[in-house]
């Protein structure tokens, strides 16, 4: 947002530059120009007589020169001062330079302050000005202070994300209920709040999630992680045709096609392709829990550790720089080819790495869970913004395509998210 501030000052100095400068240095000295030029053009036509008075005998060479001197001395005084000084004269323009210098600048603040929308600045995924997750004594004290004074929607984001972050999920949903009252026209708010409130509901997002959803898209209809979420509702409600929709808009939004994050979403197309082709010729279509398990692939009931995935997360040393050690890593599996949201989800900060982890059943975020599936792709995500939605400039390492029960991996953060 200062930057924002100073990028609007200096293109309000340039325009006051254009406009004050020739005021200020005009008027006067225009003026006198112009007197000086009538002065010189009226001695030109008095040296024209003299010449012709000296050509037709009039007048003798001793008085011509006597009345040129004459002529030159008055023209001096003509356009001096008494001291000597060139004139000066007062510039009634300079005062009105002065007066818009003022004005302009404030009419513009004001102008902005009344018609604009200071709010823009939390659609940029709260990347900036939010500051760290709070806990704690600082946690308390936002809240006291949110009490007192609820018309912040900067205070609210935070509160919001920090209880995200400590999974009181049902806090976060009432921080974003307050934040969309304040800032209604943001399509990450709103995609947040169905998000957090899906979690206090079991991982679903039938009903108001969903609602929710409708929102978040109504704000800005390509919105990833709305697009993202609204395809997984549709899925869980039975409603390939607008999975199919949603995830293609998610897709067209992609600008790496070839990236896993792409080829988890076109295979999420794929496979409600698939159960809307099972409806169509009279089949009952498997639920969205063994979305990506393989056409051939049954289900397969759950052994105790058997879903379980284990392995080691590091930061490269080569993009080390770009990370702040509060910034939240987020270590997911997903389906290698299926819907593509996660099946399991560990949530840490970039101090924690290098970091062991173990994910399971116990982390599902959806219904789908890993024992649902045969193959997956293992995702570590160092993200700017807290979502685990991948944005541009999260630092990423995917692993390759393992099956659950799959032990020791090695994930290397070692890209940047384009």
């Amino acid at each position: 947002m200062i930057e924002f501030w100073i990028i609007c000052a200096l293109l309000l100095a340039v325009a006051l530059l254009f406009v004050v400068w020739p005021l200020w240095r005009g008027g006067a000295k225009t003026r006198q120009v112009v007197r000086d030029a009538a002065n010189l053009e009226i001695f030109r036509d008095q040296i024209a007589e003299m010449d012709a008075d000296l050509a037709n005998g009039l007048l003798t060479p001793e008085l011509y020169e006597q009345g040129k001197r004459e002529l030159q001395a008055r023209l001096v005084e003509e356009v001096k001062s008494p001291n000597g000084a060139p004139q000066a004269e007062r510039n009634p323009l300079r005062a009105l330079a002065l007066v818009l210098a003022v004005l302009v600048p404030l009419a513009s603040v004001g102008l902005y302050w009344k018609l604009g929308n200071q709010d823009v600045f939390l659609a940029q995924d709260g990347r900036e000005g939010i500051g760290p997750v709070l806990t704690g004594a600082a946690l308390q004290e936002l809240e006291d202070k949110l009490a007192k004074k609820p018309a912040n929607p900067q205070g609210w984001l935070l509160l919001a994300r920090s209880y995200v972050e400590l999974e009181r999920f049902a806090d976060a949903a009432k921080a974003y209920d307050k934040l969309t009252q304040l800032v209604p026209n943001e399509a990450q708010l709103w995609a947040d709040y169905a998000d957090a409130l899906a979690m206090t509901q079991g991982q679903s997002l039938r009903g108001e999630p969903t609602m929710l959803l409708d929102k978040a898209l109504a704000a800005d209809p390509n919105h990833p992680k709305a697009l993202a979420l609204a395809g997984s509702a549709a899925m869980e409600r039975g409603d390939y045709p607008a999975a199919i929709k949603y995830w293609e808009s998610l897709l067209q939004e992609m600008p790496d096609k070839n990236s896993e994050d792409a080829k988890a979403v076109a295979g999420g197309i794929e496979q409600a392709r698939v159960f809307l082709a099972q409806i169509k010729s009279g089949k009952a279509p498997r639920t969205v829990q063994n979305a990506g398990a393989g056409d051939q692939a049954p289900r397969r009931s759950p052994t105790a550790g058997a879903e379980r995935i284990t392995g080691t997360v590091t930061l490269s040393d080569a993009i080390r720089s770009k990370a702040d050690p509060n910034d939240t890593v987020f270590v997911l599996a997903r389906a290698a080819s299926g819907p593509p949201m996660p099946l399991a989800v560990m949530r840490k900060q970039v101090k924690d790495l290098p970091l062991r982890f173990t994910l399971d059943d116990s982390m599902a975020v959806m219904q789908a869970k890993l024992s649902d599936v045969g193959q997956v792709v293992v995702i570590a995500r160092v993200s700017k913004s807290g979502n685990a939605m991948p944005a541009a400039g999260d630092l990423q390492g995917t692993s390759a395509v393992v099956k659950p029960g799959a032990a020791g991996l090695k994930i290397s953060i070692d890209s940047i998210v384009k």
